[in-house]
């Protein structure tokens, strides 16, 4: 008998979560080959989750494919200070560019429905989780679309996509969740109230404290597995 489609869904689903925390917590080595046999036995279902759970971690960055199949996927932070002034450089500029045209301005029928669903956020906190990345981009990629150049935005979602994995890292603590609820409608109101000036630095500060806190922890992963190596070794 076949299974039910929701019932591996859930098995994919629970290994996912289970996988991405020893993969963030720095318990798999870098050299540690992810194969699908051995991790089924390890979480007691079958290959097929395990396949489903390793392409979605895949997708995230978490993981990422060797010549000799799947492992697991290490921050670079020699890069992640270039990537990060880049993305500032994008951001900022969505506001400075209607701050110098008065007749332009930030869409609020586009800004208006992010700001409210961030407000719900506030309201019903979601639990820390490392995927509430995907909520944090959308509300910059919404932030930036906004003020009418798409060309801007797809470049951020490019940039977004290259520092993803390491910024999962900032999601892990019920303070940085609402640190974050708290900035974006302070941000997003300061825009729809055309007070771009504070916007702006409210954006640059908020910014920043994310690069600070996700290259602390993305540092300790490090530290954590370089120490599992020495270990074994």
């Amino acid at each position: 008998m076949t299974e039910p489609r929701s019932k591996r869904e859930s098995r994919s689903d629970t290994v996912y979560k289970a996988l991405r925390d020893e993969l963030m917590g720095g318990a798999l080595a870098p050299d540690e080959r992810l194969g699908e046999e051995r991790l089924a036995d390890r979480y007691g279902v079958s290959r097929t989750p395990v396949r489903e759970a390793l392409a979605r971690l895949q997708a995230d960055g978490l993981v990422e494919r060797r010549d000799t199949g799947l492992f697991p996927y290490r921050p670079r932070l020699d890069t992640l200070g270039d990537y990060y002034e880049l993305r500032i450089t994008l951001e900022v500029q969505g506001i400075a560019r209607v701050l110098d045209d008065p007749d332009l301005g930030h869409d609020r029928a586009v800004l208006g429905p992010e700001i409210d669903r961030w407000r719900a956020f506030r309201t019903a906190p979601p639990e820390p989780d490392a995927g509430f990345v995907d909520a944090d981009e959308q509300f910059h990629t919404v932030l930036l679309e906004s003020s009418g150049n798409h060309a801007l935005t797809e470049a951020l979602r490019t940039v977004n996509a290259r520092i993803r994995p390491v910024r999962m890292f900032d999601y892990l603590t019920p303070d940085r969740m609402l640190a974050t609820i708290d900035e974006h409608i302070a941000i997003g109101e300061a825009v729809l109230e055309r007070d771009l000036a504070t916007a702006r630095e409210q954006l640059l500060t908020h910014i920043d404290q994310s690069r600070r806190v996700v290259a602390d922890r993305a540092g300790q992963v490090l530290q954590l597995t370089r120490l599992a190596r020495a270990t074994k070794t």
